[in-house]
Parts: structure tokens; C-alpha cells; sequence
């Protein structure tokens, strides 16, 4: 599920734009994707009055960073009257000092990792905006829509990985939404490109998140699951219904290869491609289920 999050400013941290409502929207969500323009129109105005890619991520990042000092100073001194007494109010406090020292230097909280399961508890009850995976997202004009991430990258000197940064041209996709299959191919070709931006900016949103899919496929309908990559069978069960974690029997496996080339899953079965696995069994990226459960 992806969120659409207005803008943030400079001052966000201390109420500036839509300030603390701006920032509880963000608390709640798995991963950010940080949305930099990149292009020159004088019909949009940027807010800044100038496009800058390079200043709004600082803008952006520094805000997280402030807000989280905001937040985790208010937890330290809640810790640190726990930390009088002993136990694992003392390791909360340490943790958490660790973290303000972090951010005090203007560094994110995820370069701060929870190694036991006492920081691991103090990291999630902090949620804190810094510590979230983060997908850059470079909007480039439709001249510049071909163009790899790693060179963009350096063109506007931009601190970013590669591998978590996604190359998009809102107008294209925006043209691309109104267009008939056979028509978005020859589209995406005239500008070189394989794919829409929309398609590799979800797959990159779900490799951040080390998420894959897995499929169930009947006579009326087939659907598609999100599941934790590495998920073991029962746990891409329970995403269908928790109920079924506790009665998993078995599940019945055919790889989306095989599924298609065989037409579908009788074909699988007669070329001896269906699998029976156990609780043990790792789910695969695509892999089609039919979970046996007990009532």
C-alpha cells in the first residue's frame, strides 16, 4: 500500500506546513520514499523558488532528524528516571543515549542498529522517522526519462545508492495511464525504456522492504499475496487467514514458470512440476499455493 504525503518543509519539525500531522503520517509506514523534482517547468512552482534536488533531500533529511531529536529526548528522560532503579530501564537508556548523540551530529538513527532484544523493543516503541528504509525517487523531465539512475545521481550530486533510487517522469506516466497496452510498448520505446517508471518504482518498494509474491490460482479467480521474503509456508498462510498458521497441513507448490508453461495447474501436475511441501518450506518469489489446512 503506498501513502501519498504532501510535501515537507523547512521547519517541519517545529510545526511549519502541515508540521506534526505531516510527520505522524510518516511514523506510520514501513518505508519512505523521498519524491525529489529534477525538472525545469516555469508553469510549477517549486517551493523553494528554484529546483534543487541535492538541497531539498538535506531539507528533508535534516527534518526527520530534528524530529526525531524532538522524540527521542523526551524518551531519554523517561528512560533515565527508569535507569535509577536498574534492569532493562538502564539498557533502554543507554540505547537511546546512543541514538541522541547519533542525531545531535546530524546523522540518521538508522546508522544506529538494535543488536539485542532490549534495544530491539526500545527502536520500535521509538519509531523513529530516521531509522525507516528509504527510496529515493528522482521526477525528471521526459527528455531525461531514459537516463540511468547512477548518472542522474551525478549530475545533481546527489548522496545516493543507486540500487535504492528509482528514475521516473510523472508527465510520461501520467500520459502512459491513457494509453492501450499495445500502445504503451511503442510509447516506452520512443523514449528507450523497457518499463514504466510505476512498475520499477514497486518493485524497488518491495525489494527495500524484502517483500515478494505468491499467488493462489482457482477456477474463478487468481490472487496475488505479499509475504516477508523467506517466509517459511505457514506464515504466507496466515496472510490469506491467521487461522490457517495453526492448522497448516501441507502446501501444494508450483513454480509461476512451470504454472505458465504447463497452462495452468493440471498441465503442472501431469509434467510432475506440483510439489508437496511442509511447514519447513521457504516460499519462493511467484511460487502458486494451494494450502492444505485441518478444520
Amino acid at each position: 500500500e503506498f501513502v501519498d504525503i504532501a510535501g515537507l518543509v523547512k521547519g517541519a519539525s517545529e510545526g511549519e506546513g502541515l508540521g506534526n500531522q505531516f510527520l505522524a503520517h510518516i511514523r506510520q509506514t514501513g518505508a519512505i520514499a523521498l519524491v525529489l523534482r529534477c525538472f525545469e517547468n516555469p508553469d510549477i512552482i517549486h517551493v523553494n523558488g528554484t529546483v534543487n534536488p541535492a538541497h531539498d533531500l538535506d531539507v528533508i533529511q535534516l527534518e526527520l532528524i530534528l524530529a526525531d531529536l524532538a522524540t527521542t529526548e523526551k524518551a531519554l528522560e523517561r528512560y533515565r528516571r527508569g535507569a535509577r532503579l536498574g534492569g532493562e530501564a538502564a539498557e533502554s537508556a543507554a540505547y537511546t543515549e546512543k541514538i541522541f548523540s547519533l542525531l545531535s551530529e546530524g546523522k540518521p538513527a538508522s546508522l544506529a542498529p538494535a543488536a539485542t532484544p532490549g534495544e530491539q523493543i526500545v527502536h520500535r516503541e521509538l519509531s523513529l522517522l530516521s531509522a525507516k528504509p528509504q527510496l529515493i525517487v528522482l521526477n525528471v523531465s521526459e527528455s531525461e526519462a531514459g537516463l540511468a539512475s547512477g548518472d542522474l545521481i551525478a549530475k545533481h550530486g546527489l548522496p545516493c545508492n543507486p540500487d535504492q533510487t528509482v528514475v521516473l517522469c510523472a508527465q510520461l506516466e501520467a500520459e502512459l495511464a491513457l494509453l492501450e497496452p499495445a500502445e504503451r510498448r511503442e510509447y516506452l520505446e520512443s523514449y528507450s525504456l523497457t518499463e514504466a517508471g510505476l512498475t520499477r518504482f514497486i518493485q524497488s518498494a518491495y525489494r527495500l522492504l524484502s517483500l515478494i509474491t505468491f499467488f493462489t490460482a482457482g477456477p474463478q479467480e487468481v490472487r496475488a499475496w505479499t509475504v516477508r521474503k523467506d517466509a517459511p509456508a505457514p506464515e504466507a498462510a496466515g496472510v490469506i487467514h491467521t487461522d490457517f498458521i495453526k492448522h497448516f497441513i501441507r502446501a501444494e507448490t508450483i513454480a509461476y514458470t512451470d504454472f505458465v508453461a504447463d497452462g495452468g495447474e493440471s498441465g503442472a501436475q501431469a509434467a510432475g512440476h506440483l510439489r508437496v511441501e511442509g511447514k519447513d518450506y521457504i516460499v519462493k518469489d511467484g511460487d502458486i499455493l494451494h494450502f492444505r489446512v485441518s478444520c
